[in-house]
């Protein structure tokens, strides 16, 4: 199976409180949501099919802070963009907008967050097509 780098695109259509993990609980704003993560190892982008499985509630495991995100019943699963083979996780987080959590999915590296937001679903999708474009 092969894998890479991804970003879960999401939305949220109210705001909300939620609690990520050690990061405590923190304010979501309605709007667009880009999640950048890696899918390096052997199971290569299952793990984006174990993110979706959180979406719907198939799966109630959480290990990742995108887990509390995914799995709150307010945010919808809305696509995800992957560059195969491509070990980009923080350049692609960079060229995104900033998010409202800081440390978000970047616990082991020094980016900001690995989380971007924006008002509106296609202005981020947009933003993530266009920065996955240009690592490939």
């Amino acid at each position: 199976m092969t894998g890479g780098t991804y970003t879960l695109c999401l939305e949220l259509s109210r705001a909300v409180d939620i609690e990520v993990g050690a990061l405590g609980v923190h304010r979501f704003p309605p709007g667009a949501y880009a999640y950048t993560g890696s899918a390096l190892g052997s199971g290569g982008f299952a793990r984006v099919d174990r993110h979706r499985r959180i979406a719907t509630g198939e799966d109630d495991t959480r290990h990742w802070h995108v887990d509390y995100l995914t799995g709150h019943p307010e945010t919808d699963f809305v696509t995800v963009v992957t560059s195969d083979g491509v070990d980009a996780e923080c350049r692609i987080a960079r060229r995104l907008p900033d998010g409202p959590v800081p440390g978000f999915g970047a616990s082991d590296c020094d980016c900001r967050s690995h989380l971007a937001a924006a008002d509106r679903v296609a202005t981020l999708l947009d933003a993530v097509e266009s920065a996955h474009a240009a690592e490939n």
